[in-house]
């Protein structure tokens, strides 16, 4: 009989543009869990706690240290269950859920479709280490702002006839601006020299904010994007003149398809995302840490075109007991997130459900009841709860508590 409840412990990565030591909720978080042995040093920037199976940065069971993967394949029908295992055809988590802490933005990315991804698997795997696609939603924790999809075509129209961008148009022009003109726009862009995009920044950042229309954030974010990485990085002129800039708040939360170009900016975030880590860097990064632009370009979609379309808005969750647990579904098969948020003595029951779980503690305490036993609860406590169970929260502290599952 294996307990369908188990704590986790989870390691944090510490990439350059994590926000520093105790600033970072994801260290913080990683710390705070108990028993971990992991300790926040003041001096290192700690950008994402990764919690789940993936083989870079595995979960591991807090009381006995079992990497969680084996606990799952010894266990596989009661933790997982036959429907999920069916439907994905393994017994791996299909998701991974993470805590990002971001301080600078982001590489300019996208991640690749399956096709592509198999491909470029097969040809590099030390790079592209599976053969998944990897669509994924950012859950804002706090203020959270994002480069997300590609402006609607009349912005960057009127955009791109600013003197300094116009060397970056087709040399002959279609009545229309189109995908296809766009797709140039940002090829010509990536491409382009440092000189070229050195001289482009420093001319936007002198003009006028009434010059740009509605994107009057343009000047004031080259120069701070140009501090963050080089006034010569493609990457800040493709997302100032092309891609959406969103300011989001704590509970908003925006999807990213596959092959969706992004570039998270700041903010600590729940990322949940299909179980895979290829990704297509452009910008935002170092010359050599970049991949072709010709693969990037050509798995490239134009959706979103607008800031609404990459909004996913949460739902009640209709197998929370109290209505105190939101859902946030989207569009794909991989998983869900449920957000629960409770006050001070306030409680919620959420039905079994037909696949794993994950879930984190971010604030708060409190505990967690299942199959006739009680956990404690606080911040940066994870747990794994397998498939079939129901499972009840209560704060003692307004406490607030993400699950992710599949079904």
């Amino acid at each position: 009989m294996v307990n369908k409840v188990i704590q986790l412990r989870c390691e944090c990565n510490e990439y350059p543009w994590g926000k520093q030591g105790h600033e970072s909720l994801a260290g913080t978080l990683c710390e705070k869990t108990p028993g971990n042995g992991f300790t926040v040093d003041d001096s290192k920037p700690y950008a994402e706690m990764w919690m789940g199976t993936y083989p870079s940065l595995p979960s591991k069971v807090l009381e006995t240290n079992e990497d969680l993967q084996d606990v799952l394949d010894k266990h596989s029908n009661e933790l997982i269950g036959q429907k999920v295992i069916q439907k994905f055809r393994h017994t791996k988590l299909p998701y991974l859920p993470k805590v990002l802490s971001i301080a600078k933005a982001l590489p300019l990315q996208l991640h690749p479709n399956k096709d592509l991804a198999a491909k470029l698997h097969e040809k590099d795997p030390d790079q592209f280490t599976d053969s998944n696609h990897k669509p994924e939603i950012a859950l804002a924790l706090g203020p959270f702002e994002a480069f997300v999809g590609f402006k609607p075509l009349q912005d960057i129209q009127k955009l791109m006839e600013l003197e300094p961008l116009q060397k970056f148009l087709p040399k002959i022009k279609k009545p229309e601006f189109d995908d296809q003109t766009l797709k140039h726009v940002v090829e010509t862009l990536l491409k382009a020299s440092e000189e070229d995009v050195r001289k482009t920044n420093e001319a936007l950042e002198k003009l006028p904010k009434e010059k740009f229309g509605k994107a009057t954030h343009i000047p004031e974010l080259v120069a701070r994007l140009s501090r963050q990485y080089d006034v010569a990085d493609n990457g800040t002129l493709v997302a100032l003149v092309t891609m959406n800039y969103m300011q989001l708040n704590e509970g908003d939360s925006i999807y990213i398809p596959a092959d969706g170009i992004h570039a998270y900016l700041s903010g600590d975030i729940i990322e949940c995302m299909a179980r895979s880590d290829n990704v297509l860097n452009t910008g935002f990064c170092p010359r050599a840490d970049r991949n072709n632009i010709d693969t990037f370009m050509g798995c490239l979609t134009f959706n979103p075109h607008d800031t609404s379309e990459a909004l996913l808005k949460p739902r009640s969750f209709d197998g929370s007991k109290n209505g105190k647990t939101q859902i946030y579904a989207p569009p794909m098969s991989e998983f869900n997130m449920l957000a629960t948020t409770l006050q001070d003595g306030e409680s919620d029951t959420i039905r079994p459900i037909a696949g794993p779980s994950i879930m984190i503690i971010t604030e708060g305490e409190g505990t967690l009841k299942a199959e006739g036993k009680e956990h404690k609860l606080s911040a940066g406590y994870i747990f794994f709860i397998g498939q079939g169970t129901e499972f009840e929260f209560s704060a003692t502290k307004k406490m607030k508590a993400f699950t992710a599952h599949a079904e």
